[in-house]
C-alpha cells in the first residue's frame, strides 16, 4: 500500500511517515494486492477489554487485540463508508487503509479523545481521498429491489419505508453533509467528537447538520420529516 502525504491532525495520524513492511508473523495477515486479510466476523465474541485496551495491545503489534478491534469496527465503519464513498468496490478498500493505519500507528494515540473518534477521524481523510480518486458515484442497482423473504409486521414496513425514504433523502446531501448526519443519528456521536473526526470548529458541524436537516425535511415531506 502506497503511503500517501497528509494534513497533519489533531489525533496524530502520521501520514507523511513511511511504515516499515508488516513482517507477516507479527502482524495482520496481508494478501498479493497489499490490503488486510480479514478476521471472520460472524464468529465474533465479546470483548472483555476495553476499545482503549485494545489500541494499547495493538500498539503492541498484539494481533489477536488487532482481530478483536477489526471484529468490533468492521461493521461501524463499514456503514459510515458506504455513505461517504458511495461506491460498494471501495469500501473494503477504505476500510482496509483505514485498519491498516490503526494497526501501524496505535502507538500514536494518546487518549485525547475516545478511540472510536480516533478511529473514525482515520476512516473520514482516507476516505475524503478516495472520493477525490473516484468523484463518481455508483449505484447498487439491487438496492431498490433487495426485500426480506419474510412478511413484516406493520412497525417493520414502517421503519423500512422510513429507511428507505431517509436513504434516498440522503442522496442528495453533499458528502460533508451525509457524514455528520450519518456520525449524528446512526452511530450517536456528538457534535464535539464529530468535530475532531471531521477536523473543524463545533460550529461548522452545527451549521452542516442544520441544513442537512433542512434538505432532508423537504425531500421527505409526507410524514417521514417529523424523524428528524
Amino acid at each position: 500500500m502506497n503511503a500517501c502525504p497528509e494534513q497533519q491532525l489533531q489525533y496524530n495520524e502520521p501520514f507523511e511517515q513511511a511504515e516499515a513492511p508488516i513482517d507477516r508473523r507479527e502482524g495482520p495477515q496481508v494478501n498479493a494486492l497489499g490490503t488486510v486479510s480479514r478476521p471472520r466476523t460472524d464468529a465474533a465474541r465479546p470483548s472483555r477489554l476495553g476499545e482503549g485496551e485494545l489500541l494499547d495491545r495493538v500498539s503492541a503489534k498484539d494481533v489477536h487485540a488487532f482481530e478483536e478491534l477489526y471484529r468490533v469496527y468492521q461493521p461501524r465503519l463499514t456503514r459510515f463508508l458506504i455513505n461517504l464513498v458511495r461506491r460498494p468496490q471501495l469500501v473494503e478498500e477504505v476500510l482496509d487503509d483505514t485498519m491498516m493505519a490503526v494497526w501501524q500507528t496505535a502507538g500514536s494515540f494518546r487518549g485525547a479523545s475516545k478511540p472510536s473518534t480516533w478511529i473514525f477521524a482515520i476512516a473520514y481523510r482516507k476516505a475524503v481521498k478516495a472520493r477525490a480518486r473516484w468523484p463518481e458515484p455508483v449505484e447498487d442497482p439491487e438496492n431498490d429491489t433487495r426485500v426480506s423473504d419474510d412478511p413484516a409486521p406493520d412497525e417493520g414496513l414502517h421503519h423500512q419505508r422510513l429507511h428507505e425514504a431517509l436513504r434516498a433523502a440522503m442522496d442528495l446531501l453533499s458528502p460533508d453533509h451525509r457524514a455528520v448526519v450519518d456520525l449524528t443519528y446512526f452511530h450517536g456521536l456528538g457534535y464535539r467528537e464529530i468535530a475532531e473526526i471531521m477536523s473543524c470548529p463545533v460550529d461548522t458541524v452545527k451549521t452542516r447538520m442544520f441544513h442537512a436537516r433542512r434538505r432532508l425535511k423537504e425531500a421527505m415531506a409526507g410524514g417521514f420529516e417529523d424523524w428528524l
